[in-house]
């Protein structure tokens, strides 16, 4: 046990997978701070962790049916001469329902106080819940699929799960408090929910896509979007961009 312990390698995978479910839990906070932000704001919190609870358990119960997963990969279907397994089935679901649910977001958001008030009268603690169990085993198969594919130590993956998800805790409360206060970060993030499950589906049918090329797409989205937070929050910023249309419709 020591010996396993005092191995730099143990503790370099551990560090690693921690840090990558971290970045590949990133979608599933956002998917959880936008459902849970439709139930009564003092259940937000408790179904907040509720979610993210469930997240590690389906996580290490994946981890502990490894064999099974495996057997994912074997093909299931063979639709038009093309493959698809199991774990593409679940993708591809999964991808679906992303779509779909993010795009019935987009617009309640777009309905405005008319959407708010449908939404709250279809919401209950029972269908967020369901909600968040479809979209955690969807986003937990793709993250054990990658952790078993970078660590062999089944202990090491069940370690790393469970320190990601209480970093995931820690910060999940204050991202969700932000994308509530901010609509414009909110529609950036549904939107982002979005190509995540447009991504799933090709993955589903073969075509895998980086997602460092969403994740970095998505932190520079925030970054903008943050600047202009930040300018509208200065006073007399927006009425200086806008002088130079003024004086062009003055000047016609």
């Amino acid at each position: 046990m020591m010996e396993f312990l005092l191995n730099p390698e143990i503790w370099i995978a551990f560090f690693t997978l921690t840090a990558l479910e971290l970045v590949l839990g990133i979608d599933n906070i956002i998917f959880i701070s936008i459902i849970v932000d439709k139930l009564p704001p003092e259940k937000r919190e408790f179904t907040r962790k509720i979610g993210l609870f469930l997240a590690m358990f389906m996580r290490i119960g994946l981890l502990l049916v490894l064999s099974w997963i495996v057997g994912l990969t074997a093909p299931v279907i063979s639709p038009f001469g093309m493959d698809i397994s199991g774990r593409d089935l679940i993708l591809i679901t999964g991808g679906l329902f992303l779509i779909w649910k993010s795009t019935g977001e987009v617009h309640q958001l777009l309905e405005g106080e008319e959407g708010e008030e449908s939404r709250k009268v279809a919401s209950t603690f029972a269908g967020v819940i369901l909600q968040i169990i479809i979209i955690d085993l969807v986003f937990s198969l793709d993250s054990i699929i990658t952790a078993v594919g970078m660590v062999s130590e089944v202990g090491v993956m069940i370690a790393a799960v469970v320190a990601s998800v209480g970093l995931m805790m820690l910060f999940a409360s204050a991202i969700g408090r932000f994308v509530s206060d901010h609509p414009t970060i909110k529609m950036l993030a549904l939107s982002f929910l979005v190509v995540v499950g447009v991504v799933l589906i090709a993955d589903g049918f073969g075509h895998h896509v980086p997602k460092g090329y969403i994740y970095f797409a998505m932190a520079f989205s925030v970054a903008v979007e943050m600047l202009n937070i930040k300018m509208r929050k200065t006073p007399g910023k927006p009425v200086e961009l806008r002088e130079p249309y003024a004086r062009e419709e003055n000047a016609g």
